[in-house]
């Protein structure tokens, strides 16, 4: 699927046959998958399937036992020093939580990656914090702490963090967790609305399916190491495959649960 402005298909984030270990624990086992320049895949799967493992390989925090990830054709696992953290740069990244400095204040958090990599005067980072607090609904709140701030607001300049770089690639670790329903629902419209108007490439990683059905251009379900099925939200509610009809509905009982 194509976002409106996008004339032709270009393989964005490409991961090949991955391999990830912690100790005995096998987290991902020969995954693969393609993303589409300018559209949001949703990964879905149980918490602790490897979801937010996969979003550090294609980071580079970790690096790959075996398998490759590309970036805009630059294999991530062979970079290093300025090259990587060019890479990075190109990255918007919203943690679960918010993830906010808890010293600093809202100006402070969300130009942070501004002054630490671009070196940019001082009146151009703060035009850009000014910029991006307006996208996500965010004015006059630059001198709050985030102790003052509600979580659905604290989610909100995380994300304003995330754009402030001008990233070509976001990337969402949970970003509905523990917030409510209707908070919820505004982050997802948030989300969806940021992504047509920046027209970013995206990675969501969630269990929440309300929150994948609405933002989700692409959804692919992560299971036991690997991509076991992926399409567009209507491909995925109408999936035959077991492991994802429970995943999906939220079953007690079925295979993933039997095995």
């Amino acid at each position: 699927m194509l976002r409106p402005g996008l004339d032709k298909i270009i393989t964005m984030i490409e991961i090949k046959n991955l391999h990830k270990s912690f100790a005995d624990n096998k987290v991902l086992d020969g995954l693969s998958l393609k993303i589409t320049e300018g559209t949001t895949c949703v990964i879905i799967g149980r918490s602790g399937c490897g979801k937010s493992v996969l979003l550090k390989h294609i980071e580079g925090i970790l690096r790959p036992e075996n398998g490759e990830v590309f970036i805009d054709g630059k294999e991530v696992g062979k970079l290093k020093g300025v090259d990587l953290n060019a890479l990075r740069m190109r990255m918007g990244m919203v943690f679960q939580g918010g993830a906010l400095f808890d010293s600093l204040n809202v100006a402070g958090n969300v130009g942070f990656g501004l002054i630490e990599h671009k070196h940019l005067p001082e009146k151009e980072v703060f035009e850009r914090v000014k910029d991006s607090l307006a996208l996500v609904g965010l004015r006059g709140i630059e001198e709050k702490m985030p102790s003052e701030l509600s979580g659905g607001m604290k989610k909100r300049v995380a994300l304003a963090r995330a754009i402030c770089i001008k990233p070509e690639i976001i990337l969402y670790d949970e970003p509905t967790t523990g917030v409510d329903p209707i908070t919820a629902d505004s982050i997802n419209e948030l989300i969806r609305s940021l992504h047509d108007k920046l027209k970013v490439t995206s990675i969501v990683v969630t269990h929440d399916m309300r929150s994948a059905y609405k933002i989700g251009d692409k959804i692919a379900m992560l299971y036991d190491g690997k991509i076991i099925a992926e399409g567009s939200p209507e491909e995925i509610q109408n999936s035959k495959n077991p492991y994802v009809y429970q995943f999906i509905n939220g079953l007690a009982k079925g295979p993933i649960t039997e095995n």
